[in-house]
């Protein structure tokens, strides 16, 4: 045997396969808790296709090829078709504007007979290579604002033609190019502002739009007078003063306003303001003419409505307990109370089956996957791999962090998979790509890509 050979397993972290492949599998084994019926004869579901956990495996299997094929594919080729991927990814999204199929209020899918494409899964693979591209250029100096500008517009596109189909949530999840942005040299105060913007958004939910404007004039107003002294000696804090009140006042009173009647969808508002308690003031009025007390009870019924997912997973998740139920012994699952279990709420039957234990080392898991995706970005040589590893660091955190606070009912329902466990083929195969075109840098990471 001639070891100087390169092998497929040459290079190849193995922990990160180790760990994709355990999640996966823990994944299918929760789908069919989902789906399991004591009546079903497994061998007949499983190689019918009819059941989603039968339909997981096949993509399963199908990723498995397409991790292989990545480990045999030259690091370069990565780098070389990452703009021409990136435009592929921006018409396909186009596409589905003419040919898309509509699914649950989104107009987001193509068709393929087999399954349903979405190109704005697909194109986080795309916008990560491009923007790995844009930002390992000899020429770009990211320190320059022309520079950060031209890699926001990468990032960014994408997330505003998801607006457009429909899809909010997935629109979300681009601003996690921010964290390999960040990791490059973007300004802190960028991430201020945003953090700044999410604060304010969350007061804007709490209080009406005409207390905010009152109080931003008052905290303006004494801010002045407090700091009166050292304004007479330079006009510079005022004039900061002033810009952070008109910035607050005009995301409170225009911004916000214009993001929940026009970006959001009515349903979406609702489902925001329903998570803190408060109806939604940007909603249509009603021109019925309802009593008080019909009036309170067609709220009711609405709130109910609205938060009937998240109550339902939080019973699931709760009747677990310590231990959990045990495997297929669910009763929330076995009722199917719990809609779409098999997809954005399969954190569900992790914590019904398996309890707080199961849920917390699926957790473990998943903060490992993390850790070895930073401590390998944090060896690279190319800067075009590690603006990669950070991209998918970022899109991994968005998508585990958001998807568990909203079954838990501490963030909207905005349609958010976790990786690698929820069903669908467009999610696994994107997470399939990303995570092995990783490995596969890091395999050849003596390379210097550009």
């Amino acid at each position: 045997m001639n070891h100087n050979n390169p092998t497929i397993s040459k290079g190849v972290d193995w922990l990160m396969v180790w760990l994709y492949a355990i999640i996966v599998i823990f994944g299918i084994i929760c789908i069919y808790s989902v789906e399991y019926k004591s009546s079903d004869d497994f061998m007949r579901t499983l190689v019918g296709f009819k059941k989603n956990y039968s339909k997981q495996l096949f993509f399963f299997a199908a990723c498995a090829v397409v991790a292989v094929f990545i480990l045999l594919t030259d690091s370069k080729l990565f780098t070389a078709t990452s703009n021409i991927s990136y435009l592929t990814g921006i018409l396909l999204i186009l596409a589905t504007f003419v040919v898309g199929k509509e699914i649950k209020g989104s107009k987001s899918w193509i068709p393929l007979g087999f399954m349903n494409l979405q190109p704005v899964e697909l194109c986080k693979i795309f916008t990560a290579l491009a923007l790995s591209k844009y930002l390992s250029m000899p020429e770009t100096d990211f320190k320059k604002p022309k520079s950060q500008m031209i890699a926001a517009a990468i990032a960014f596109t994408p997330a505003a033609l998801s607006i457009l189909q429909g899809e909010t949530g997935l629109a979300l999840v681009y601003f996690s190019f921010l964290i390999p942005m960040y990791r490059e040299g973007l300004p802190p105060g960028y991430l201020i502002a945003g953090v700044s913007m999410a604060v304010l958004l969350v007061v804007s939910l709490l209080f009406s739009t005409k207390t905010l404007l009152i109080a931003f004039l008052v905290l303006a107003v004494l801010a002045v007078y407090f700091n009166r002294r050292q304004i007479r000696r330079s006009n510079k804090l005022l004039t900061v003063i002033i810009a952070v009140w008109a910035f607050s006042s005009l995301f409170v009173g225009l911004v916000v306003p214009f993001t929940f009647k026009n970006v959001f969808k009515p349903y979406q508002a609702d489902r925001i303001f329903s998570m803190v308690g408060v109806d939604n003031p940007f909603a249509e009025e009603t021109t019925s003419n309802l009593t008080a007390a019909e009036e309170e009870k067609l709220k009711q019924k609405k709130s109910d409505q609205q938060n009937y997912n998240v109550k339902q997973s939080k019973i699931a998740i709760g009747s677990g307990g310590f231990l959990g139920k045990g495997f297929l012994k669910g009763t929330q699952t076995r009722g199917d109370f719990v809609p779409e279990q098999h997809t954005d709420f399969i954190f569900t039957s992790v914590g019904e089956n398996f309890g707080f234990l199961g849920s917390g080392l699926l957790m473990l898991l998943y903060m490992i996957f993390l850790l070895r995706i930073v401590r390998i970005a944090e060896r690279q040589r190319s800067t075009f791999s590690r603006v990669y590893a950070y991209s998918v660091a970022g899109i991994m955190f968005f998508h585990v962090a958001v998807n568990i606070c909203v079954t838990v009912g501490l963030a909207p329902v905005i349609g958010i998979t976790l990786p690698l466990m929820s069903y669908g083929g467009s999610s696994l195969l994107t997470f399939t790509i990303l995570i092995f075109v990783l490995i596969k840098l890091d395999a050849d990471r003596q390379m210097v890509l550009r």
